[in-house]
């Protein structure tokens, strides 16, 4: 395909020409059909969407870059104006004022008399200093994942990861766990992915008809933290290993709940789940392949007292596999970060659950593309 200058008309010879933008896109016909009979046959389709999500990496790094460069935590100290906020950001004066234009015809940035602000979702989601600051898995996303995604195509090709483990290095989960102050960064970023998905389920799920709970892979421990602040009768535990367990800690500390949460260290893979009325695991099974998800299942129904409920939440397919366009792209994103972790349906899910011994199973949507399944045991 190629830009066509100064085309005056649909139809050029064996080429047709089609508006995409202000660009004029020229493609050969088919030589079996004339170019009437095309562009008749083409009336009513375009391809916006095609060239819109084929380019979507442009918007995506961006972004990222942006997040980088830390421009929204510049911004929310004040607004400022392009020859001020470009050298503070050590932007070069070529591309200054197309970069920080292209974050508002984003929708990230607002300009007003040539003065650049936040919009009130960059303002609070995007700001380091802020406690609801959600750029840590941008920010690995940008380090990590942008590069290793490029690898795709040998991802689908092999079924074998792209990440740090294709060249020999330590997985991902090794490498962080190894670092103390990567591990928190990490961690603080899986919290502020998750955060509305965990106070979501705080408030539907029926919490009022038990009295303890776990959460299985806590990380810093909000899916927990959420459910006892919501809750103020909820025992909790955090169950994770060992390593996590101070920046659990502290974190359980500044929302005042150390009397009634509690870690539990050790390995799902190594030792049983605590006990408790509710078992947990929020973005946790599709880390892993079908038997240690089955695995991880049966050991929640394990934990349980007759009675009790597994709740499991991530960003589940639909059955149809049709809608949830992110939920397969997470598992697409399983395929280059594990050797067998995958995404799965509510039916799937539901499946593992009544092989363990569970019934009375659920789906229900939380926020975003993230929804729950429940059993009770």
């Amino acid at each position: 395909m190629t830009v066509e200058r100064g085309c005056k008309s649909n139809v050029v010879g064996e080429h047709s020409c089609m508006l995409y933008g202000n660009c004029l896109l020229s493609f050969r016909l088919p030589k079996k059909q004339n170019s009437i009979q095309v562009m008749a046959s083409m009336s009513d389709v375009r391809p916006d969407h095609i060239m819109q999500t084929g380019l979507a990496f442009w918007a995506s790094k961006t972004l990222l870059s942006a997040v980088e460069m830390e421009v929204f935590t510049e911004l929310a100290k004040h607004p400022e104006s392009l020859d001020e906020l470009g050298p503070r950001l050590g932007l070069h004066q070529r591309s200054a004022g197309d970069f920080l234009d292209a974050l508002v015809a984003l929708g990230f940035l607002e300009r007003t008399d040539g003065v650049y602000a936040n919009t009130p979702e960059t303002n609070a989601f995007l700001d380091k200093r802020k406690d609801s600051y959600i750029g840590g898995i941008l920010e690995m996303a940008n380090a990590r994942l942008y590069p290793f995604w490029a690898n795709l195509t040998a991802a689908l090709r092999t079924g074998l990861p792209q990440n740090e483990a294709s060249h020999g290095e330590p997985d991902v989960f090794s490498a962080l766990y190894a670092d103390p102050r990567r591990l928190r960064g990490f961690l603080k970023s899986m919290t502020g992915i998750s955060h509305g998905a965990n106070m979501t389920i705080a408030r539907k799920f029926p919490f009022k008809d038990y009295k303890t709970a776990v959460d299985v892979g806590t990380a810093q421990g909000d899916l927990i933290s959420q459910v006892a602040l919501a809750n103020k009768h909820i025992a909790g535990t955090g169950f994770d290993l060992p390593e996590v367990a101070p920046i659990f800690e502290d974190y359980i500390a500044e929302n005042g709940l150390a009397e009634r949460v509690r870690f539990a260290p050790g390995s799902f893979f190594d030792a049983p789940i605590p006990k408790a009325d509710v078992v947990m695991m929020g973005h946790i099974l599709h880390d892993w392949d079908l038997p240690t998800k089955k695995m991880l299942v049966a050991k929640a129904y394990e934990a349980l007292p007759v009675g009790g409920a597994f709740v499991v939440y991530e960003a589940i397919i639909d059955d149809e596999r049709r809608k949830n366009a992110f939920g397969l792209m997470m598992s697409l994103n399983m395929l280059i970060e594990t050797p067998g972790g995958f995404d799965y349906t509510g039916a799937d899910c539901i499946g593992w659950m009544q092989e363990a011994g569970f019934h009375s199973m659920r789906v229900e949507h939380l926020v975003g593309p993230d929804s729950m399944v429940v059993g009770i045991k």
